[in-house]
C-alpha cells in the first residue's frame, strides 16, 4: 500500500535576507552616530538612521509581497503552517527575551546599584569621588554635573497612552472574532480602527517625548533615569511602529478578499505580535512610570 506525503515547499534562494541585514547595520551605526552627534549638532548620524529605516520599509515590502504570493498560490501545505507558527512563537520568544535584559537593567540599577552608591560603607566614597550631592533614591533626577531633570509623570500622556494601546487589543480581538465568523466588513472597521488606534498611540508618544526634551529637561543625557525611559520607552515605540505596518498590510490584504474563517495564520501572527506589544507596554507602564 502506498502513502501519501504531503509536499513541502522550499522556497528559491532571496536575497531579503541580506537587505534586511544591512539595514539593521545602518540602524544600529547611525543610531549611535545620532546619540553621540546630540551635542555637536552633527546629523550624519541622522541620515544614516533614516537610511537604515528605508531599507528596513523596502525589505518588508518585498518580502511580504513574495511570501503572500506564496501562500495565494497554494504552494504551502499544513506542515509548512506549523513551520511559521512555531517561527512566530520562537521570534516573540525572543522579544520577551529582549525586553527582559532592559527591565532587568532597569531593576538592578533601582534596586542594587543606588542603594549600593548610598550605603554606609559607600557613601563617603560616592560623595567625595563620584557625585558630591547623590541621594540614593529614585528616579535619580540629578546629574553628577548638577543638572536637573524632572521625572515622568504617569497620569497625563502615559495613562491615556495606557487606554489607546489596550482599547487597539479589545478592537483586534473583534476583527478577529468577525473574520472567523466571516464578516468581512466588520473586519475592516475593526482592524481599521485599531490602526488608527496605533498611529495614535505614536503621535502622543511624539508629543510626550518634545514635552519631556523642551520642558521637562529630561533627554537621553538625564544621567541613568532618562537613558532607561528613552530606552524602554523608544524601543517599545519601535516595536509599536512594526506592528502597525503589520496591520496594515493585513487591512489590504482583507481588503483584496485574503483569509479565510479556516486559513488566516498571518492575521493571527499579526495578533499576537500586537497583544505583545500590549503586554510590554502594560509592564513598562507600571515599572517606569508608576513605581
Amino acid at each position: 500500500m502506498t502513502t501519501k506525503h504531503e509536499t513541502y515547499y522550499v522556497p528559491a534562494q532571496s536575497a531579503w535576507p541580506i537587505v534586511g541585514a544591512i539595514g539593521l547595520f545602518l540602524i544600529a551605526f547611525g543610531a549611535g552616530q545620532f546619540v553621540t552627534q546630540l551635542k555637536s549638532g552633527n546629523s550624519g548620524g541622522g541620515y544614516i538612521l533614516f537610511a537604515g529605516i528605508a531599507v528596513i520599509l523596502f525589505m518588508l515590502v518585498g518580502w511580504f509581497r513574495t511570501v503572500i504570493q506564496e501562500s495565494m498560490t497554494g504552494l504551502y501545505s499544513h506542515q509548512m503552517d506549523r513551520s511559521f507558527r512555531q517561527g512566530m512563537s520562537w521570534f516573540i520568544f525572543s522579544e520577551v527575551m529582549f525586553f527582559a535584559a532592559f527591565f532587568g537593567a532597569l531593576f538592578y540599577a533601582r534596586m542594587f546599584a543606588v542603594p549600593w552608591l548610598g550605603g554606609a560603607s559607600n557613601n563617603a566614597m560616592t560623595h567625595e569621588v563620584l557625585w558630591p550631592n547623590f541621594e540614593a533614591v529614585w528616579p535619580l533626577l540629578t546629574t553628577p554635573d548638577g543638572t536637573k531633570t524632572e521625572a515622568m509623570p504617569w497620569n497625563g500622556l502615559p495613562l491615556i497612552n495606557t487606554i489607546v494601546l489596550l482599547t487597539s487589543s479589545v478592537t483586534l480581538h473583534f476583527a478577529h472574532i468577525s473574520l472567523e465568523k466571516g464578516k468581512r466588513s466588520a473586519i475592516t472597521l475593526w482592524l481599521g480602527l485599531t490602526i488608527l488606534l496605533g498611529i495614535g498611540f505614536l503621535a502622543l508618544q511624539v508629543a510626550e517625548y518634545r514635552h519631556a526634551y523642551e520642558e521637562m529637561g529630561l533627554t537621553l543625557t538625564s544621567g541613568i533615569y532618562g537613558n532607561t525611559f528613552f530606552l524602554l520607552t523608544g524601543f517599545h515605540g519601535m516595536h509599536v511602529t512594526l506592528g502597525t505596518i503589520f496591520l496594515l498590510v493585513l487591512f489590504f490584504r482583507v481588503l483584496k478578499g485574503h483569509f479565510s474563517a479556516d486559513k488566516h495564520f498571518a492575521f493571527q501572527a499579526g495578533s499576537w505580535y500586537w497583544h505583545f506589544v500590549d503586554v510590554v507596554w502594560l509592564c513598562l507602564f507600571i515599572f517606569v512610570y508608576v513605581l
